[in-house]
């Protein structure tokens, strides 16, 4: 059994926190928002990002950090994305040397195109950190839906740690050494997921999804690799497999986004009503500083930061990426004449 430190209650890291209990690890849930505290505490549910799953007397929910760090064999960093380096700021002075840090968030700093690991070791270089991502929406965790994903890790030995404290038989947990493109799989695939929701609010078919997210993966796997990613991640979980369910599920806050933006909404107007972090908005700006400075074409994220930042109509956007000039498939792939 190992005592772990959940830092953010929302959807995630509530969803993890039950999952690592029923485990039979001792766990610990902070929350910035008193709040938050008073109603996890209280209903032992959360009413309005996970409602219907419970969480259990035995799972301590506090809003003290230092309660929620300290003595624990490893922490999982579960905050939104834009607040990853401000809350891991605020964690430092209670993290000791070599502690783990799971951080299960997916984001790309917009100034400094630093990935969120990158961000926490930074800000906490005593910290041995790692990620975890792929296909896995927290409502249908929460509610014990078989699920597979991946750690990513510095080194075997923490990789195959945190496997074996995740992993269950409805939480099957893979490793990997290439915690780049785990998480450039991870926060790219948000921006493609906002251009499948406008589709979709727009009313175009399957056929338009299958485009984007074939051509998608396309433009994520070419900049990762140029990035130094493996292109084995982005055949795997966090690259294809999280694009899919993304671009796909009624769970995804991207996609329902981009839905109502093709649907005649704003920006700020979809935000509001999705009422949780859309992640794929301030990566979209980053994605497009990444293609630019490894000079790497992605014209759906073009299009995407186009509609998001100024203005463009949703569905000029699509007839602008349709009328490309003409080009093959793959370009590695030759004819013999």
């Amino acid at each position: 059994m190992a005592k772990v430190g959940v830092l953010g209650a929302g959807s995630w890291g509530t969803a993890l926190a039950i999952l690592l209990h029923d485990n039979g690890h001792d766990v610990t849930v902070w929350s910035i928002d008193p709040k938050e505290v008073e109603m996890l505490s209280e209903k032992r549910e959360h009413v309005s990002k996970l409602p219907g799953v419970h969480i259990s007397e035995e799972i301590m929910i506090t809003n003290e950090m230092e309660e929620a760090i300290k003595g624990k064999d490893f922490l999982v960093l579960a905050v939104p994305s834009i607040f990853t380096r401000s809350t891991a700021a605020k964690m430092k002075p209670y993290v000791v040397d070599g502690q783990m840090i799971v951080d299960v968030a997916k984001g790309i700093e917009e100034d400094t195109l630093m990935t969120l690991s990158q961000q926490i070791s930074q800000e906490i270089p005593q910290a041995d950190v790692a990620v975890l991502s792929g296909p896995t929406h927290a409502e249908e965790v929460g509610r014990k839906l078989p699920t597979s994903c991946v750690i990513g890790a510095k080194t075997r030995k923490t990789a195959e740690y945190l496997q074996s404290a995740f992993n269950s038989k409805v939480f099957r947990v893979y490793t990997s050494p290439d915690m780049l493109g785990i998480e450039l799989g991870g926060s790219l695939k948000n921006v493609i997921a906002l251009a499948a929701g406008i589709a979709d609010g727009l009313g175009y078919g399957d056929n338009t999804k299958a485009a984007l997210i074939t051509r998608g993966i396309v433009e994520i796997g070419r900049l990762g690799v140029k990035m130094g990613g493996k292109f084995e991640s982005f055949c795997g979980l966090t690259g294809i497999g999280d694009l899919i369910v993304t671009c796909a599920s009624v769970h995804s806050r991207n996609r329902k986004a981009g839905y109502l933006m093709g649907q005649g909404k704003s920006m700020e107007e979809a935000m509001k009503e999705v009422n949780m972090v859309v992640e794929g908005v301030y990566s979209a700006k980053a994605a497009a500083k990444l293609a630019q400075k490894y000079e790497v074409p992605m014209p759906i994220v073009d299009e995407i930061n186009k509609v998001l930042f100024e203005g463009k109509d949703p569905k000029q956007a699509v007839d602008d990426l349709m009328l490309r000039e003409s080009k093959i498939e793959n370009s590695s792939l030759l004819w013999e004449e």
